[in-house]
């Protein structure tokens, strides 16, 4: 079965769960051939739904079995096995799910699907239960103390009860995954599904080029020229090399559609539908003209250097924010929260205890942050932080290897260095390593230090 029929009956199944009609969607989950890890899940979940537990036992040690870092997949087992009364293996499971968890509070699912987030704190709260189900009242208060630690406001309340609970030695009531929340595939190669007309019906809008060249079904027709596009046609007479997000990449030849001219000779065009940032000095303006005017040939673009690219002015914002950590913490364990909080790497930020950044008023890995902390009021403290572009790609470390079926994901071994993209969430990055370019777990790399890339 190739992986478009895979696509499609997956796409339907997940359909007529959305109907509400889960013996189709069983039906057509069961009918494909070579289910991934994420489908294997999903079956597992609509048999746990139909309190086939056996069949539920089966689909997610097929899941677990493509995916052994799919913590979701230990969660769901392990309460499958809760159900079937088989409390030591129910432990086990949530133990593998609390480690898969890697020390995070949560793991957002959405990017990869399913719209889920599974809580640390859940996971020891299950824990807790199949342990008081045997009996192990010590060990469960211990796992619902260790998941105070991981609480989010939200969740506090049902651990809290919990405690309670085990200190009368009394049960108390499992946390379920949501029934009918499934992995989706991915949107965007669904859309690919459905069958394009790429050609569509020719029509000549306007030629900017004063030879055009043969292009079409029919030998070229003398044609008039409707100033209809937007902005104004450039020739691009040097190459130019983006060094920073909102600038197009062009080379000589290229004709742009001007659309904004800067007093700091940067415009704004418009280039095969896409729109950003190109010196303005690297352009020539191209005047209209009839493409009957055949004799009169494309001046070649020069060869002599290109200029200097114009220094970009710099926009600088200032704002408020607010992060949360536990009072006395590390330089490493702030500097961390805030990098998060701005999607920025450590080494572009710097943290001063004064709006004025002074020697004595920097805070860094050497600060005593003792001094720092005996500032704070009321439990909180001002700090100002400030920003600096980092124009040096960063790369990562595998420390283990990833491997997965999934189309999107990027796979590499241990040891392999992976090129940095984008961070997608708080768990998964995109990034690109050996030609491949994909999403992989921020958990299984390390950063590699400025020094040594």
């Amino acid at each position: 079965m190739s992986f478009l029929d895979t696509l499609r009956q997956w796409d339907e199944a997940v359909t007529c769960v959305d109907r509400q009609d889960l013996s189709e969607a069983l039906r057509i989950f069961l009918s494909i051939q070579e289910p991934n890890s994420k489908i294997c899940f999903d079956m597992g979940c609509l048999h746990l739904l139909n309190q086939d537990l056996d069949a539920a036992e089966k689909a997610f040690d097929c899941s677990i079995r493509k995916d052994e870092h799919l913590a979701v997949g230990f969660f769901q087992r392990g309460i499958t096995f809760y159900k079937k009364q088989r409390y030591e293996e129910s432990v086990a499971d949530f133990q593998r799910a609390f480690k898969t968890l890697r020390g995070n509070q949560l793991i957002d699912y959405k990017a990869l699907g399913l719209r889920y987030k599974l809580y640390a704190c859940e996971v020891l709260h299950n824990m807790a239960l199949a342990e008081a189900q045997m009996g192990h009242w010590e060990k469960a208060q211990e796992n619902l103390v260790k998941a105070l630690d991981y609480k989010t406001d939200a969740k506090l309340n049902i651990i809290d009860k919990a405690l309670q609970s085990t200190l009368k030695q009394k049960l108390f009531k499992l946390v379920e995954f949501p029934s009918k929340v499934l992995f989706k595939p991915n949107k965007h190669y669904v859309a690919e599904l459905e069958k394009k007309d790429y050609l569509g019906k020719a029509k000549v809008v306007a030629s900017v080029v004063p030879q055009d060249a043969f292009s079409g079904f029919a030998p070229l027709q003398p044609q008039v020229t409707y100033r209809a596009l937007e902005g104004e046609p450039h020739t691009v007479l040097f190459e130019f090399v983006p060094e920073t997000s909102d600038e197009l990449a062009v080379v000589p030849g290229n004709i742009v559609f001007v659309l904004q001219k800067g007093a700091d000779n940067w415009a704004s065009v418009i280039f095969n539908e896409r729109r950003g940032l190109v010196p303005y000095n690297y352009l020539e303006r191209l005047e209209i003209s009839l493409a009957s005017k055949q004799n009169e040939g494309i001046s070649k673009p020069p060869t002599r250097e290109p200029p200097t690219r114009p220094e970009r002015k710099q926009v600088r914002f200032t704002f408020n924010f607010a992060v949360s950590v536990p009072p006395g913490s590390p330089y490493a364990i702030l500097i961390e929260k805030i990098s998060k909080k701005l999607n920025l790497p450590s080494r572009a930020i710097t943290l001063s205890l004064t709006s004025e950044v002074t020697g004595e008023s920097v805070i860094n890995a050497n600060t005593e942050m003792e001094s720092v902390w005996s500032c704070a009021s009321a439990r909180r403290i001002t700090l100002w932080c400030k920003t600096k572009e980092v124009t040096d790609e960063i790369h990562f470390v595998a420390l283990h290897s990833y491997e997965s079926s999934n189309p999107e994901d990027l796979n590499f071994q241990q040891g392999d260095t992976i090129r940095f993209l984008s961070r997608v969430n708080q768990d998964w990055l995109e990034g690109q390593c050996n030609g491949n370019t994909g999403i992989f777990p921020a958990s299984f790399v390390e950063e590699v230090p400025v020094n040594d890339q």
